[in-house]
């Protein structure tokens, strides 16, 4: 996604806060939320676009494109500035909880004076918030868990975030400077979820080191210059994140790679095997402690090969296990991209996405899909407002798409359900079995005691007509916490019915994460890797899923949406459950 778009996104979603908490009209609130998502998941960057062309996004008319320009020309919007105004600015630091929501920032900030986190925090330990209506045991419990999630990503951005930019900034780099080996590394390339800071390395002679670190600190990207120097200079962005741009002599780009992708504890694991072999390790190269002699540095290939290693995929750099893997020959052939045949876990504007069914199946073709699942929101999810008429006639829709789509991608009908406080799903036995598939979620009652949110976790992959449990512990990244689950008992209950573990692909979601996703593996568990796209640009975040597959040491074994069609099927039919 292009940077543009993801500030006005931000912008967008405040403007909507801001009208929730000083009253206005809910429609118009929804009407900034729903073009907020819309510009977040367009492909293209809005900075580029024309009136036209923005009022073209569905659900940006033309008071919200009005707004949109005179951001991107003016840096700034009238009208959520004054909006901004009405607003005392210790309620906007309050609202950056997760958890709390701007009219309970109001209501604190009203009724008891609190305008800061620290001020929050001493009165949720003083016991200061017990008379206020909607403070009970639980919704204080819930602030402190905010408040902790915020300070836990204070100063990280989310995965999706930093690739844009690091890509951003190498082939800007490129085209500055004609560099042919110039790369991210560090966190963004062995794909954690959230990330610190960006390296970026570049190979080049020593005399052509000024010119580069100029154009590096020339792009746009540059807000600030940190340092300056022939081998690292840093700069800081607009918001704050920092880049590093180390450049290195071609012949050490592979050592140089191998050093700066991390992690620290990986490094030093391989450092110990260069010391029992008398060698010395470093950014440079691989060389004889003794003597001085380099005997590798050029590829990461050539590097580990001399250390006795194969290559080690960045993704399992992370000291859990990877080495003693490679010595043993036992590393896993780790999932791909380029492997995942489709997608079972995606939206259209039937409910809450922002693409049409038509527009979804052509995205999926482009990307060359073999079938492709649309699973919108089951009735439950009341605000979606679903009935069996309207998921009846847009399976009728996708049999015409099919019709006129030919064999690529084929296309299955599928829902995403709601799993209820006891574990109930929404729709009866004998009208889930006309769907393909179903994917039952997570989406209310997140505050039951572990012993309940076990036990309906479990109840719902017990169900015949449950193939995939979707975003499975329902964190957001920095704005929710997962619920407090006995997710071993969860895996123990997938492996033995047969329901797959989904790895929800979105950014802010990355759920499972990579840990539990080792867990889940061992005890036997399939996964599916699921964009859960809401929009045509969104289907591009499997990309971020399979990285997390891959830190989880996953293979295309492990995941049911890189097998074949008619595995597939079978999985989905599997004995135990009724045929579709």
């Amino acid at each position: 996604m292009a940077r543009p778009n993801e500030e006005v996104e931000a912008l967008l979603r405040e403007y909507a806060d801001l009208i929730a908490i000083t009253g206005g009209d809910a429609f118009k609130q929804r009407a900034y939320e729903r073009a907020a998502r819309a510009i977040g998941g367009h492909p293209g960057d809005v900075s580029r676009l024309g009136t036209k062309e923005l009022r073209d996004i569905s659900g940006v008319g033309k008071s919200i494109a009005d707004k949109v320009e005179e951001y991107l020309r003016t840096g700034h919007v009238a009208a959520l500035e004054e909006t901004r105004r009405e607003i005392p600015g210790g309620v906007r630091e309050l609202m950056s909880i997760p958890t709390l929501g701007p009219k309970k920032a109001l209501a604190l900030y009203r009724d008891l004076g609190i305008a800061s986190v620290d001020e929050l925090v001493s009165a949720v330990h003083e016991d200061r918030l017990g008379g206020l209506k909607g403070f009970g045991p639980k919704s204080r419990e819930n602030i402190l868990h905010g408040v902790e999630l915020m300070r836990q990503a204070h100063g990280r951005i989310l995965l999706g975030t930093a690739v844009g930019i690091a890509e951003d900034v190498v082939a800007g780099l490129r085209e500055a400077t004609g560099l042919k080996r110039c790369a991210y590394a560090g966190s963004v390339r062995r794909m954690r979820e959230t990330i610190g800071d960006i390296d970026v390395l570049a190979a080049a002679p020593e005399e052509e080191a000024e010119r580069i670190m100029a154009a590096f600190t020339g792009l746009p990207q540059a807000a600030e210059v940190v340092m300056s120097g022939r081998k690292k200079t840093s700069i800081r962005n607009a918001r704050g994140l920092q880049l590093d741009l180390r450049v290195l002599p071609p012949d050490s780009w592979g050592a140089g790679m191998l050093y700066f992708t991390g992690s620290q504890a990986h490094n030093i694991r391989v450092r110990e095997i260069a010391v029992r072999k008398g060698l010395k390790l470093s950014e440079y190269g691989l060389f004889e402690a003794k003597g001085g002699r380099k005997l590798a540095a050029r590829t990461e290939e050539e590097v580990y090969r001399r250390l006795g290693l194969p290559w080690i995929a960045p993704a399992l750099r992370e000291d859990r296990g990877e080495v003693a893997a490679a010595l043993n020959g036992e590393l896993p052939e780790l999932v791909t991209e380029r492997d995942l045949r489709g997608d079972l876990h995606t939206h259209t504007d039937l409910t809450d996405g922002l693409a049409s069914a038509a527009e979804m199946v052509a995205e999926a073709a482009a990307r060359g899909y073999a079938y492709f699942a649309i699973t919108d929101h089951a009735p439950e999810l009341y605000m979606q407002q679903m009935t069996r008429e309207k998921i009846l006639a847009q399976r009728e829709e996708l049999r015409r798409l099919a019709e006129r789509q030919g064999r690529r991608p084929r296309l299955l009908h599928g829902t995403e359900l709601n799993i209820g406080p006891e574990g109930e799903v929404d729709w009866p036995g004998d009208f889930l079995a006309g769907f393909d598939l179903c994917v039952a979620s997570v989406h209310s009652h997140f505050g039951l005691d572990r012993k309940a949110q076990t036990r309906r976790l479990i109840r719902a992959c017990e169900n015949p007509y449950v193939n995939i449990i979707g975003h499975p512990t329902t964190r957001k990244i920095g704005q929710r916490a997962p619920i407090d689950v006995d997710l071993e008992a969860v895996f123990a209950a997938c492996a033995r019915t047969g329901t797959a573990m989904e790895i929800n692909a979105h950014p802010n979601r990355l759920d499972l994460k990579d840990e539990h996703i080792l867990l889940a593996r061992r005890q036997g568990v399939k996964f599916a890797i699921d964009s859960d796209a809401h929009t045509v640009g969104e289907l591009g975040h499997t990309r971020y899923g399979v990285g997390t597959a891959q830190r989880g040491w996953l293979t295309k074994e492990d995941v049911i949406n890189a097998w074949p069609l008619g595995r597939l099927r079978r999985f989905l039919r599997a004995p135990g459950r009724p045929g579709r």
